[in-house]
């Protein structure tokens, strides 16, 4: 599996009352290894599948720090080091309700260049997954659509994500549909389905993707997950187990991620790696931060 993506450092604010605006509210802020790149490779690598992460990091010791965390999880940690920019950093904002906001700095995940892509992990055996933030930052893009076109020249099978909603939607839709389309399989949630086609309700949305892409799932947070194809014509809606969230956690679409396309790329039903994706997203929910827990 190799994974082309970002690589963050993630400072978790947790707030314990309102905010107080213009002053001080108290909170708990922790620093977590971060970047949905990273997370999924994570996920992936220590569920048992030989995982290569490609992407950039600063020259700071923070860098060093999330590069000797990845190889931890057992990950080919393929990371061009930038001697101009700092490692990424994204700050989580959770109010006191559990309401999460992000800021985020992509730092070197922004100058990744078509160079840096390594030829020796593109093959007909394996599986590109790109994370769509770095086909959606401007700085990024040319390298994650040359990865889209080697990794198709090479033969491998293709997944993408959406990102995340509100820098989906300043790139633009159709742009979006059009650089990934040679993706197998598409992963967003409910607000980036939404975006990409203008449908509020789910399976709605995934009736109209499954035009661009052969394979789509998306997210529904608390009710589950859908799975749809064009080759079928229903659609597989798998409800999730109720799950009392740890109040730092983060990432769980990541898991979900992970947990899905080990069995899916196996050739079991989707049901199946549905679940295995539910089961991964329950336990990133149970712990703070976006990694497996080695601990």
């Amino acid at each position: 599996m190799v994974v082309i993506g970002d690589l963050m450092t993630d400072a978790v604010a947790r707030a314990f009352h309102p905010l107080a605006r213009g002053s001080d509210t108290p909170a708990s802020v922790i620093m977590y290894g971060g970047g949905s790149g990273a997370n999924v490779a994570a996920w992936l690598a220590v569920e048992g599948t030989d995982t290569t992460l490609v992407g950039r990091r600063g020259s700071d010791i923070t860098g060093r720090t999330r590069e000797m965390e990845l190889m931890g999880y057992g990950i080919d940690a393929r990371m061009v080091m930038d001697p101009e920019r700092p490692t990424g950093t994204c700050v989580v904002m959770i109010t006191h309700r559990g309401d999460r906001t992000m800021l985020s700095d992509p730092g070197a995940n922004a100058a990744l260049q078509p160079e840096d892509l390594p030829r020796d992990v593109f093959g007909p055996d394996g599986h590109l997954h790109l994370s769509g933030y770095t086909l959606l930052n401007e700085g990024s893009r040319r390298a994650a659509r040359a990865a889209l076109r080697m990794a198709r020249s090479t033969g491998m099978s293709i997944s993408v994500d959406g990102g995340s909603h509100a820098p989906l939607e300043r790139a633009g839709a159709e742009d979006f549909l059009e650089w990934t389309t040679d993706a197998r399989l598409l992963f967003a949630n409910k607000e980036q389905a939404t975006v990409l086609t203008g449908r509020e309700e789910a399976e709605a949305a995934a009736k109209v993707l499954i035009a661009w892409y052969p394979n789509v799932v998306i997210k529904l947070g608390d009710a589950g997950a859908l799975w749809a194809s064009r080759n079928r014509d229903d659609i597989i809606v798998l409800p999730a187990e109720p799950v009392e969230p740890s109040p730092g956690s983060i990432g769980a679409g990541d898991a979900f991620i992970a947990g899905f396309l080990p069995p899916w790329l196996a050739g079991k039903h989707p049901r199946d790696a549905l679940a295995s994706a539910q089961r991964l997203a329950a336990r990133a929910l149970h712990q703070p931060g976006a990694r497996p827990d080695l601990g």
